[in-house]
């Protein structure tokens, strides 16, 4: 995709196996956005954001709701547990965050997860490390053509027909009922935006290695997390993506089961696990800490046509006396230098190693790129040229002010 300065649209996208940071990334950009509009995934989404004091994880709300006058959309690529939707809904109104019709809209083309997706994925998701929050089947069910879209779940006669057993539509019938206000055609409205030139962000949940399609499958989530998501998610044409910003973390991290090349075993992962706080927004599982994998990034920079990337995370390793970056991998002494989904390779790869200085600056309160020690300025620089993409936001904290921009041209 052509690099275009000041977009008026902007894709996010992770770039590894999720939690790279995708919610501090999309609120901070939020602040001159006038949509956020999620496109794939469920509540198997943990999407944090710390400002105003709080400290607020979304799974299925998308990350502008935190900024006033926002429109945050719900789109059609998702599959919604509406009685967690609504328990949402009440958190974020109990935080004092403003939810009304007004500032959130659900597809009605979005697919519902019922108890029956639930019970079903805690039968078989263990084996490939699922949330178990009914995510698979649903998307399994809409696949099969058998799936319950949102404007059947709120039209009353529509939905009894399909699921009449009387304990569950009653319960369900009362979820109809609240979420139907919020519902409309989503894809009208995105257009409608994008056609008046107002700044739309488009979230993405989960990651690239995490696609269904270009991700380590089988261990996967069951929508596309990639750019293409975008189109099919929220119903626009590619055309109208202008720019696509990926995000990463400064190391690596993997939650629940598959290949992990950069893996850190020793005592090194654990200190970057517990100062990075590695453990799942949505489950609470630790995360597997690796070292930062230059060939994850460029096949992320080319599946998703990113033109920059916000790096997170940066101020976590401070006070590691030496960082690794890998920049090949070894298998069965062949030298791989392009990322590969074979997982028979994948998981008998050893990594080739580029070896780093450290630093020991608090970079916490750091507020410009001209500030960073030079140790850390050089990690990025080489990280910018293994991935063949320009770093533009560097995140040295969870908290709004906790970022550097160091390109302005890749954002509204």
């Amino acid at each position: 995709m052509a690099k275009q300065i000041s977009p008026s649209n902007i894709a996010v996208i992770g770039m590894e196996w999720g939690d790279e940071g995708k919610g501090k990334i999309i609120d901070f950009l939020a602040e001159k956005a006038d949509v956020v509009a999620r496109f794939n995934g469920g509540n198997n989404a943990g999407h944090t954001i710390e400002a105003d004091g709080k400290k607020i994880v979304l799974h299925l709300i998308p990350s502008g709701v935190m900024r006033k006058n926002k429109l945050n959309v719900v789109g059609n690529g998702l599959v919604i547990d509406p009685k967690v939707l609504l328990q949402e809904i009440e958190f974020l109104k109990k935080n004092g965050i403003k939810i009304n019709t007004e500032n959130l809209v659900i597809s009605e083309n979005a697919h519902v997860i019922l108890p029956h997706h639930i019970e079903e994925d805690r039968k078989i998701g263990g084996t490939i490390g699922t949330t178990a929050r009914g995510i698979g089947p649903a998307y399994t069910d809409k696949a099969a053509r058998i799936g319950l879209k949102v404007y059947e779940f709120i039209d009353d006669v529509m939905f009894k027909k399909r699921f009449g057993d009387e304990e569950f539509y009653q319960e369900y019938k009362k979820y109809a009922e609240s979420i139907k206000p919020y519902v409309n055609d989503t894809s009208l409205i995105i257009n409608y935006a994008i056609n008046k030139n107002q700044k739309v962000i488009f979230e993405g949940a989960q990651g690239t290695l995490l696609d269904i399609d270009h991700g380590t499958y089988p261990f996967v989530t069951s929508s596309n997390c990639t750019t293409g998501g975008v189109c099919t998610g929220l119903g626009i044409s590619p055309k109208k993506i202008q720019s696509v910003m990926g995000v990463c973390k400064a190391y690596k991290t993997r939650v629940g089961n598959g290949p992990f090349p950069t893996e850190i075993t020793t005592a090194t992962g654990q200190k970057i696990q517990k100062i990075g706080k590695e453990f799942g927004a949505t489950t609470g599982r630790p995360r597997r800490v690796g070292w930062f994998d230059s060939l994850v990034g460029k096949y992320a920079v080319m599946i998703n046509g990113i033109d920059s990337i916000a790096i997170t995370k940066l101020d976590v390793l401070t006070t590691v006396e030496k960082l690794k970056i890998c920049v090949a991998y070894k298998h069965k002494g062949n030298i791989i230098k392009n990322f590969t989904t074979n997982i028979k390779i994948l998981q008998n790869c050893q990594p080739v190693y580029e070896e780093f200085d450290g630093w020991w600056d608090d970079l916490t309160k750091v507020k410009n790129y001209d500030r960073l020690p030079n140790n850390a300025k050089k990690y990025l620089r080489r990280i910018e040229e293994l991935v063949n993409a320009p770093i533009s936001i560097i995140s040295v904290g969870p908290k709004r002010e906790q970022t550097i921009v160091a390109r302005n041209e890749f954002m509204f």
